[in-house]
């Protein structure tokens, strides 16, 4: 029982592969052919265009056979004795042809650690990509690393964007954006098509390259979105950046009472600030008594709590200047 589901699973398996190697090798098929219209014969282009049309044929054999087999794998189901085996294998009966399997709901913590490894696998393919200009340049490219053609690079691509802005290499934060809509589009093409994104990329390329003005003006437009969108991030993220940096600063001023002394100086009246600024502990103190008792209690409490003001530092001066003067007399 257990080898004929999993040859059951196998079939499947190997059906699915099958249709999606088809596609690609039609949509690239598709492309060889419409090169041939246009004029741009070679005898490499022909050696290619034979080539992937005998795959064609082939896959297409294959696909007709795998459908043939899982038929019968189907019919020798049917004919199965019901017991505990047969009957407690969730979703044994169904139709593996027009009945997709229930997958789980990835969760998001699955999500993020299945993009980190893939970028860090593929950081620098991804890279090189993202500096790519030409269209012929990325889809070869794509066509020699296939497994690039998914979410996780287009996501990664727009990261390094906002890095590029934030570095202040702007032209090229706009490059890799090019590049990351050209992934962008890759995926909408395949989600309407309901086909792998592999399997469709060349379509894509074949289409922007032809493209009439309303699909080109579409692919600006979510260009010019996409940079907007990484100038306004970048700017968020240096601005966050920026006041990490003035509050872990301002925790390294901060005084024996927990204040900051920058905050407490501009608080004050502007004749406390001036002894401050001249270094006059005589002028700060007639500048305390000046004001109302418990203003000036208030003041001088937040100086000291600052660091602003430390009261032994001064006395200790005062002394000093006394010691110093009844040297020189004697």
């Amino acid at each position: 029982m257990a080898e004929f589901q999993q040859r059951g699973e196998d079939l499947e398996s190997n059906f699915a592969e099958c249709k999606r190697l088809l596609e690609e090798a039609r949509g690239q098929l598709r492309e060889l052919e419409k090169g041939r219209k246009e004029g741009e014969e070679d005898v490499e282009r022909e050696a290619e265009l034979n080539r992937v049309q005998a795959e064609v044929r082939k896959l297409k054999k294959d696909e007709k056979a795998f459908v043939k087999m899982i038929e019968e794998h189907r019919r020798e189901e049917k004919k199965l004795p019901w017991n505990v085996d047969t009957i407690s294998k969730e979703g044994f009966s169904k139709s593996v042809l027009n009945i997709e399997p229930v997958t789980k709901e990835e969760t998001e913590e699955a999500k993020l650690q299945r993009h980190k490894t893939f970028v860090e696998k593929y950081a620098k393919e991804i890279k090189h990509f993202g500096m790519l200009r030409r269209w012929d340049d990325s889809r070869k490219y794509l066509s020699d690393n296939p497994h690039l053609v998914c979410e996780e690079t287009a996501n990664c691509l727009a990261v390094i964007c906002v890095d590029l802005e934030i570095d202040e290499k702007h032209a090229l934060m706009e490059q890799v954006a090019h590049q990351a809509i050209v992934m962008q589009f890759v995926l909408d093409l395949a989600r309407t098509l309901k086909v792998d994104p592999r399997g469709c990329f060349r379509q894509f390329f074949s289409k922007i390259k032809t493209a009439d003005k309303p699909y080109q003006q579409a692919f600006d437009h979510e260009l010019q979105s996409l940079k907007e969108r990484v100038r306004s991030c970048a700017r968020i993220r240096m601005e966050s950046a920026m006041k990490e940096l003035e509050e872990e600063q301002r925790q390294g001023r901060l005084g024996p009472g927990g204040l900051d002394p920058v905050e407490v100086y501009e608080s004050l009246p502007k004749e406390i600030q001036r002894s401050f600024d001249e270094k006059n502990i005589q002028m700060l103190q007639e500048a305390i008594n000046k004001l109302d008792p418990e203003e000036g209690k208030y003041h001088l409490k937040r100086c000291i709590d600052s660091g602003l003001w430390v009261p032994d530092s001064g006395e200790g001066d005062d002394e000093e200047d006394e010691e110093d003067e009844e040297e020189e007399e004697g």
